[in-house]
């Protein structure tokens, strides 16, 4: 199992193209791990002369999980950052975009291409603000600056977030719920198999199902807040994406991370959501790689 300790914590990655070849690192949303970047996706991107890196974030899929470490009120956090207090969490987005420039250097890497999707995007986003030796270039997908104000999820997304789940529930609970999920914040494409959300559902309980680790996370975003000042001083080639048909994190969010750093390039693709639909992976990869290409 290729496991390393990076930052005081294992972390689970896989990795794939010529050893010597420019370093593209992924980093995977909210509760999500890392079986969610589709393998056409890397396969491409390889085939483009890139060595792909990526990896379960802290909490999640078969990296370390924070067994013990308070989860707290989702429903507080979200008060107390809108009334501008503290928010107690276990761990913050700045300890995780840490984690990814700790493997690096686990990996032995000197500087890599930075991608990430939702959540990750605001890790990469981190990473460049904080650490911008280690960023050869940025790339946030489906992602948001935090700023108040800013449009959130559509209301029937919302109501499902906030549903209460089942404490325990059976295998084939979780995956019906998982699926349902998945197909809530995804774009209808298709070219996407009916069987398809039940089948990454399915994956992903069968691999690591800890959701607590995800509301550790989301109490990590709640408190990192917005990363507009963040952002601007931010100096490395950034591309924006987002899908225009996000139901779950508005094309805005995208639209103003763009807005906030200098020279970055925002790339609206209509027939994509919260996902990376299969018609649309060879479009990423060829915007991914282009990006990164243009900066080695």
């Amino acid at each position: 199992m290729p496991t390393i300790n990076a930052n005081g914590i294992e972390i689970y990655y896989e990795e794939a193209g010529a050893a010597n070849a420019p370093v593209i690192l992924l980093v995977m949303g909210l509760g999500t791990q890392m079986i969610a970047w589709p393998d056409d996706l890397i396969q491409g991107l390889v085939a483009k002369g890139f060595r792909v890196i990526h990896y379960d974030n802290r909490d999640v899929g078969l990296s370390q999980r924070m067994d013990g470490a308070p989860a707290g009120s989702l429903v507080w956090a979200m008060l107390a950052s809108r009334f501008g207090l503290p928010v107690k969490t276990a761990y913050s987005l700045t300890d995780m975009a840490k984690d990814g420039v700790a493997l690096l250097d686990a990996l032995g890497i000197s500087r890599a291409h930075i991608v990430g999707a939702s959540m990750g995007g605001m890790i990469v986003q981190l990473m460049a603000a904080h650490h911008p030796d280690k960023v050869l270039s940025m790339t946030s997908i489906m992602s948001s600056s935090g700023k108040p104000g800013l449009p959130g999820p559509r209301a029937d997304i919302r109501k499902r977030l906030m549903a209460p789940r089942p404490s325990n529930p059976t295998r084939e609970e979780a995956v019906r719920l998982g699926a349902e999920a998945l197909e809530s914040i995804s774009f209808a494409d298709p070219a996407r198999p009916p069987s398809a959300y039940a089948e990454m559902a399915a994956r992903a309980f069968d691999r690591g199902y800890y959701p607590v680790g995800m509301k550790r996370q989301l109490l990590a975003i709640v408190a990192d807040g917005s990363r507009v000042d963040r952002l601007k001083s931010i100096k490395v080639p950034t591309l924006v994406v987002h899908g225009g048909a996000d139901p779950l994190v508005p094309k805005e969010g995208s639209e103003d991370i763009a807005r906030h750093i200098a020279g970055a390039r925002l790339e609206i693709i209509d027939d994509m959501a919260h996902d990376l639909p299969p018609s649309q992976v060879g479009r990423m990869t060829d915007l991914i790689a282009s990006h990164a290409a243009s900066v080695r």
